[in-house]
Parts: structure tokens; sequence; C-alpha cells
């Protein structure tokens, strides 16, 4: 006989899932291939932040809105605090004290990223992880990047230009909406999921979400040889 207090047996043996998270499209979308899945059970979310700006470490996005997706998604978010500037070595040491920490928290036995095809990327992730005893997960590898720009639209992923490098794109794109337009205006140079460091969104809305993030644009400024869009809290405006 089965009580309140049990899970079915199928839940029971689902993998526990951390997703790394960038506030991203790729995340974004990571998280509901993850969603689908009945054999996992996502569990929360890591992200890291610059320490001195309280944004995203590459995305430039406030931290206040990585905190309303991970509200959206329903799912605790661990924040990693990043010093300015940051070494390689600081950041490895960093991030193996995180896992530990949010390993003991969550009871989790894999960790999920949402690269596409970058070789050297997954070989480093798989070097770091080594010896952890945590699995790996990368729910969207090898999917052809045009058709799986096409899927996020077709599925109802709603992101925005956050950051871009205007040597490899127009200025002007920083800020557009992750759509059809924007996908007609890219060069041809440039991967249609920006996987390459051309460009990095925020996602504010989609099927992974219970509800949309409410944001407004904010001040486009040049800093580091990058174009960043900012992008505001619509309460906090």
């Amino acid at each position: 006989m089965t009580t309140k207090t049990q899970r079915p047996a199928e839940v029971e043996q689902a993998k526990r899932v951390l997703l790394s998270w960038s506030s991203g499209k790729d995340s974004a979308w990571t998280l509901y291939q993850l969603q689908q899945d009945p054999t996992l059970e996502v569990v929360g979310l890591l992200t890291t932040f610059n320490s001195q700006f309280n944004r995203s470490a590459i995305h430039g996005v406030r931290q206040q809105l990585l905190r309303l997706q991970a509200q959206a998604a329903q799912l605790p978010l661990i924040e990693i605090p990043l010093p300015w500037p940051c070494t390689n070595e600081q950041y490895e040491a960093i991030m193996a004290e995180a896992l530990s920490a949010a390993r003991a928290q969550l009871i989790m036995d894999t960790v999920a990223f949402g690269d596409l095809f970058l070789e050297d990327i997954r070989s480093y992730r798989e070097q770091q992880m080594a010896g952890t005893g945590l699995a790996l997960c990368f729910p969207l590898w090898k999917i052809p990047t045009d058709v799986l720009a096409q899927q996020m639209i077709d599925g109802g992923l709603k992101a925005a230009i956050t950051c871009l490098d205007p040597r490899v794109m127009p200025e002007h794109l920083a800020g557009m909406q992750f759509g059809p337009e924007l996908l007609d205006q890219l060069p041809d140079s440039v991967d249609p999921c920006g996987e390459n460091g051309e460009f990095h969104t925020f996602a504010w809305d989609g099927p992974m979400f219970q509800n949309p993030i409410a944001v407004v644009s904010g001040e486009v400024v040049k800093r580091d040889g990058f174009v960043y869009a900012d992008l505001v809290p619509k309460e906090s405006t």
C-alpha cells in the first residue's frame, strides 16, 4: 500500500541534476529538455557572478534577474561569487568548493551543461569533474545550431542579446530579441546560437518558466572590447 509520503518508484530512481546556469537561451533550453525527461529531476541551478559588479560573469546580466529566473523555474539558485579579476586557478578552486557544497546540500549525482559543440570546453569540464563521482550531461550536444535556434524560437523561448562581440557582428544588434529577424541579420560567419562567443543572451520567457520575467531595456555600453545591453527588472524602473 502506498502512503502519501511515498514517491513513485520511477521518481525515486531519477537522477538528481544540477544545471550550470548562465541566464542565456542555451541554459534555458537545456532546462526545458531536462524537464521533459522522466528519468531526471532538476534540483537546482548553479551560476557564477562578478562579485564586484553583481552581474553574471560573462553575460553581464544583473544578479537580481538570475534570481527571478530561478523563481520562475521554481528551483533554488546556488550563487558563486567570483573575484575580479579572477585567475583560472582561483576559478577552479572556487568551483570545486562550490560543487562539493552543492552536492551535500542538494544530494545530486549529475551536473548538466548547455554546451553545443565546442570540444575543448567539453573536455575541460570532463577533466575538472573527473574524480568527483558526478556524472555529466550535455542535452544539446551536437544538435546543428541552425536547427536548434529554430527549435528554441518555435518552442516559445524568448531571449534578448545582452552582450556581443562588435568585431564579428553589428553593434546595433545589442539588445535585440532572439528570433527570426535577428537570425536574418546575423552575418554568415556568426553561429546562429552564438556558440563561438559572438553574442550572449538573457532568457526572459519560455516553457521552462512558470511565468515571464518582466524586463525593460537599459543602457548600452562598450566595455573591454564588447558591447553590453543592460536589462532592468521592470518593477525597479
